[in-house]
């Protein structure tokens, strides 16, 4: 298609359905109204000082009846509001021939923050009219120029005498439509400006109904602002991230990219936070915020700071609220995050105080970071707290107690060996946690002479002593019923000695038989095809296994039980307590054998206690002599 072509069409646009595009679909809020006002006259600004570096930059918003948006930028002239104001897509910003920034504004092209040329529409989302009032700085006595669009499509210009506006510049004015006034209400406005505009480089002064002027930004931005010592310094950047992110950081790391433009702070967090949740750091693009939930920014495990950053080279989307995921971001994540290590890896001979506070609060993210990261693991991973048979203490302070330490791959299978294994002398930690088990095994690299294995039910049953023949033989009948009652939940009997004689029993659980008793359960559960499938995966795994320790004075008593009824609830009532005690999730049937084993034991304990009609002195307990009950042999 040639230009000249007859059979050529010019494409109509409905500027309604436009504005309701951006409303609905570009723009996540009316509110980007205010930022696209700011970011056009800062971009005016830089252009006239790129004719005039004497020029002055100002800007200012007008609010109560009449809302206006005022600068002193390079203002337009009666051919560039024709050429840019009345042409969608247009921006004055763009170098081409003809066009304003043509020639030596060319070389301010990488100063302007917009680059797109519907800012201006984005008005359009609160305000049915705008009004644009421009004097030129380009030409010597230039018009002063009016042009007013509606949203319906529609637009006049008219030339105003020169006291309309005696200096080059812009001013843009709003007629709010009636649903939308409360985006151009005085404190609102406010406090649009605040978020945008805290770090722009030019003044920006905010102006209420009785002319009361409020400055909004603050030049430099607070971690370039020069301060009398460290300690003033520090303090500053402290009530900036109070003011922020409202918390007061546990330490404050510099981020300097020179490269692509880029300075800013990261703010370390005093609690800990799951990895999972939104970063919401603040990123802002030559001053002007361009988003204040940037995620991206940084790699995924620092997710432990909350960085503020203003860059000059980073590429916006088209809605100005996000960042474009190009090369260049990836470069600048990749680096922030190795500074924020550096920072880590400074700690430990800088500060170990403020090391030990750190990772008492973010050890979880220090994990993830030095799983891929050998230096830092060799570095921290002595510092480290673990969960152990010792308490909640470093690997290394560990490790010293502990030659061979032995890790367990679920936090069930700590909990159910911990009590015992600490009392034999056995070293375990808890590798059941994100990355623990993971960690642990590299001890080795640090730590030369330390042996590290994994912790089974076998190495715990080893530690248990049998009984003698003589006493395994009394409680035969005792252990044959709880053989008989146990078995339909999977689970094995077998009665030793073992400390703490304080613990009457202990369930063995493997991760072989939980497996084993899952598939069963779905077996269970499931008909047809499913049922014939999981029935024929069916193995010879162990099962779990429920030691009672003789040396308990509890189950001494029980094994030497002779009423059914009772040593069934008594079985019942012990390996319900195993089970609390392993802390895994219960089944149906277990809920109901610990609630049924209860209420049998408190039967069996009114029963034994309640004298019998005529009886003039208290019962004998259950299982002795004394009155015939139910739950009794005669």
């Amino acid at each position: 298609m040639t230009p000249n072509d007859p059979s050529a069409h010019t494409f109509q646009v409905d500027l309604r359905g436009l504005v309701d595009l951006l409303s609905h679909h570009l723009y996540s809020s009316p509110r980007v109204y205010l930022r696209e006002l700011l970011q056009n006259a800062v971009d005016a600004i830089t252009a006239r000082q790129a004719l005039d570096p004497a020029a002055p930059a100002a800007i200012t918003v007008t609010t109560g009846e009449v809302f206006s948006v005022s600068d002193t930028g390079v203002g337009l002239t009666e051919a560039d509001v024709h050429t840019f104001l009345a042409t969608i897509g247009r921006s004055s910003k763009r170098t081409a021939e003809g066009d304003l920034d043509a020639g030596q504004l060319a070389d301010a092209r990488s100063e302007f923050i917009g680059q797109f040329g519907i800012g201006l529409l984005a008005c359009f989302v609160v305000a049915d009219e705008i009004t644009v009032t421009t004097r030129s700085a380009r030409t010597p006595d230039a018009p002063v120029v009016e042009w007013r669009g509606r949203s319906d499509g529609r637009y006049t210009i008219t030339t105003l005498p020169g006291g309309a506006r005696p200096e080059p510049g812009t001013t843009v004015t709003l007629t709010p439509r009636p649903d939308a006034e409360e985006w151009t209400a005085p404190r609102r406005v406010l406090e649009l400006a605040r978020h945008y505009g805290s770090l722009l480089r030019h003044e920006v002064t905010v102006v209420d109904a009785a002319g009361h002027p409020t400055r909004i930004n603050r030049t430099p931005a607070p971690w370039a602002a020069r301060h009398a010592n460290p300690a003033a310094r520090r303090e500053a950047l402290t009530e900036h991230c109070r003011d922020t992110f409202d918390f007061t950081p546990l330490d404050t790391i510099d981020l300097d990219l020179p490269l692509v433009g880029l300075s800013g702070v990261a703010y370390v967090l005093p609690e800990a936070v799951p990895p999972s949740r939104r970063a919401g750091h603040r990123v802002h693009l030559k001053g002007m915020l361009l988003s204040d939930q940037a995620d991206e920014l940084l790699p995924e495990w620092a997710f432990f700071v909350r960085c503020v950053v203003d860059a000059e080279r980073l590429r916006p989307t088209a809605s100005r609220e996000a960042l474009y995921a190009d090369e260049t971001l990836a470069a600048v994540r990749d680096a922030l995050g190795l500074r924020i290590r550096d920072w880590l890896t400074d700690l430990s001979a800088s500060d170990p105080g403020l090391l030990h506070r750190f990772l008492s609060v973010h050890h979880l993210a220090v994990k993830s970071l030095a799983r891929h990261d050998d230096q830092l693991l060799r570095m921290l991973l002595p510092w480290l707290p673990f969960e152990t048979t010792d308490g909640n203490v470093t690997l290394d302070e560990f490790a010293r107690a502990h030659p061979v330490v032995l890790v367990t791959r679920t936090v069930e299978e700590f909990r159910q060996v911990a009590p015992i294994a600490g009392a034999a002398g056995l070293g375990v930690i808890n590798g059941g946690y994100t990355y623990d088990r993971d960690l642990v095994h590299r001890l080795p690299e640090i730590r030369t002479g330390t042996t590290v294995a994994d912790l089974d039910p076998a190495t715990v049953t080893a530690h248990l002593d049998n009984v003698d023949p003589a006493t395994e033989l009394a409680a035969a009948a005792f252990l044959a019923t709880a053989r008989e009652v146990l078995g339909r939940f999977d689970c094995d009997v077998a009665l030793r000695t073992f400390h703490p004689s304080s613990a009457p029993a202990l369930l063995l659980d493997d991760r072989e038989a939980r497996h084993e008793r899952t598939r069963t359960q779905l077996a269970d559960q499931a008909d047809g095809l499913w049922a014939d499938i999981l029935g024929s995966l069916g193995s010879s795994a162990p099962r779990a296994q429920l030691v009672l320790n003789h040396l308990n004075p509890l189950v001494r008593r029980a094994a030497a039980i002779r009423h059914r009824d009772l040593a069934v609830t008594t079985v019942e009532a012990l390996y319900g307590q195993a089970l609390l005690l392993a802390r895994r999730p219960l089944k149906a049937s277990e809920s109901a054998l610990l609630n049924r084993s209860f209420l049998s034991l408190l039967d069996h304990a009114m029963l034994g206690h309640e004298p019998a009609p005529g009886a003039t002195g208290p019962a004998a307990p259950a299982g002795e002599t004394g009155p015939t009950t139910p739950h009794q042999e005669p």
